[in-house]
């Protein structure tokens, strides 16, 4: 099993940004597509976007599209979510997951896809 490790969440304002990052303790991404999803209080978790093996096949949500940017650098190990033009709305506990596939799969929205998961990092976004 991989052990995913998220960081970069923390407080801003709205229309600020922030870069989450998600990476591993020991062990390649190289061959997982990466998702991520959040979850704000009170609600259930929420598919953001996905990246697979190649890096220009991504997927967002509609909320979030155009706002923010899933990237991955194999090289570090890394996969990135940039949120640009953060509103209130985005505050959520965010969480990577990932899954072994191969190189032509599509990213799946759907949470029940992904077999490791990270245990998240905090997003506040103040009006």
């Amino acid at each position: 099993q991989v052990q995913l490790i998220e960081s970069g969440g923390g407080l801003v304002q709205a229309g600020e940004s922030l870069r989450l990052s998600c990476t591993t303790s020991g062990r390649t991404l190289r061959e997982h597509a990466v998702a991520w999803f959040r979850r704000a209080p009170g609600q259930e978790r929420e598919f953001v976007s996905a990246i697979g093996r190649r890096t220009g096949d991504t997927v967002y949500a509609d909320s979030v599209k155009g706002r923010f940017t899933v990237s991955r650098d194999n090289a570090k190990n890394t996969v990135y979510l940039q949120m640009n033009s953060l509103q209130p709305e985005d505050t959520a506990v965010y969480s990577c997951a990932s899954k072994r596939v191969i190189v032509t799969m599509s990213p799946s929205k759907q949470a029940g896809s992904y077999d490791n998961w990270g245990r998240g990092t905090q997003v506040t976004v103040s009006s």
